[in-house]
């Protein structure tokens, strides 16, 4: 089991919000050094981490461990090494398969970490 320092529960918000009337979305992409695993226009972020749906992840990219631990209140994270870019990062990204009711929006999106840069940029709809 990993051991995290737990946080502060803070609600899972959108990474949209209007402006002028106008639809603003942040896109936001993950990165192994130069080498993009995952890009989205539907992030949801709780506390401080962006989870990214499952489908916006590049293929072959997440490889699957036995690492798990457990949040108070999302419930048990699995983890996932990461290659890409010539190089394998352990137990850099997770999900909660099963997530607690309270934690149900990040259900199906995985979340990065442990030398994973995550960057957002806005876009006007």
């Amino acid at each position: 089991m990993h051991a995290r320092a737990p946080r502060l529960h803070c609600p899972s918000t959108p990474a949209r919000f209007q402006m002028n009337g106008e639809m603003t979305v942040s896109v936001v992409t993950a990165r192994v050094g130069d080498t993009v695993i995952a890009t989205t226009e539907d992030p949801v972020i709780v506390e401080g981490n962006v989870y990214f749906p499952h489908e916006d992840v590049a293929d072959g990219v997440l490889i699957a461990t036995s690492a798990k631990s457990v949040c108070f209140w999302k419930g048990i994270a699995s983890y996932y090494d990461i290659r890409a870019g010539g190089r394998t990062l352990r137990s850099a990204a997770f999900t909660y398969r099963r997530p607690s009711p309270l934690a149900r929006r990040i259900k199906g999106r995985v979340a990065f970490w442990n030398g994973v840069e995550v960057s957002t940029d806005r876009t006007d709809q």
